[in-house]
């Protein structure tokens, strides 16, 4: 499977010449090649994580396309055909096997409400957990995606995020809102955190891509 990082936080899986988008919104430029479109998993609500402009482009590529996403995202995105999944439930989207997880975005401020937030793991191996901190269970990841800055991150809580799933190999995402040094700060702290444990770092930037 390739992994391949856009900008923020959108990427695109792809299998068996079948795709998988996660996570398509305001902050990424439109993706290019979208033949042989399998699903598309939306995290949560916010629109940095989806657009109506993006999931226009994607419906008219591909219509009938599953869209998979949290309840609150249905409520967002009220018209669009999604379906909800919830953390715990299990999903082929062939060749794609999904489970999701956590439930709830990570706390921003006490006066902003919490939305619904699923972290997603897909083959057992490549793990994205949204805007959360969601664990993948027991699985063991190959290939983590970490966020790196947000409203509601603090690069501790990131390092040690990293720390406890133990990743064979890791690269940052949700960055577009920290500035070039900001992203190379992030980048060293999530570095060391995935080495502790003997993983590798890898510096994507958009358009770049990784097999899992």
């Amino acid at each position: 499977m390739r992994v391949t990082k856009h900008e923020h936080a959108a990427l695109t899986l792809e299998k068996d010449g079948r795709k998988l988008i996660v996570d398509p919104g305001d902050y990424t430029s439109p993706i290019e090649d979208l033949t042989g479109l399998a699903g598309v998993v939306i995290t949560h609500e916010h629109a940095d994580h989806w657009s109506p402009a993006q999931l226009d482009r994607i419906i008219d590529a591909a219509p009938g396309i599953p869209i998979l996403a949290p309840e609150g995202v249905a409520r967002a995105a009220a018209g669009y055909p999604i379906t909800v999944v919830r953390p715990g439930e299990r999903v082929e989207l062939s060749p794609f096997r999904l489970e999701f997880f956590g439930g709830r975005h990570a706390v921003i401020h006490e006066s902003i409400p919490v939305v619904d937030n699923v972290g997603l793991l897909v083959d057992d191996g490549f793990y994205y957990p949204g805007d959360s901190y969601a664990l993948p269970g027991a699985a063991t990841v190959d290939l983590l995606a970490a966020p790196i800055g947000a409203p509601w991150l603090k690069i501790g809580d990131a390092m040690d995020f990293v720390l406890t799933v133990a990743p064979r190999r890791a690269f940052g995402t949700h960055d577009v809102t920290v500035s070039q040094i900001g992203r190379a700060l992030g980048r060293v702290r999530l570095r060391w955190a995935t080495e502790q444990h003997g993983g590798d770092f890898l510096e994507l930037e958009p358009g770049d891509s990784v097999e899992v």
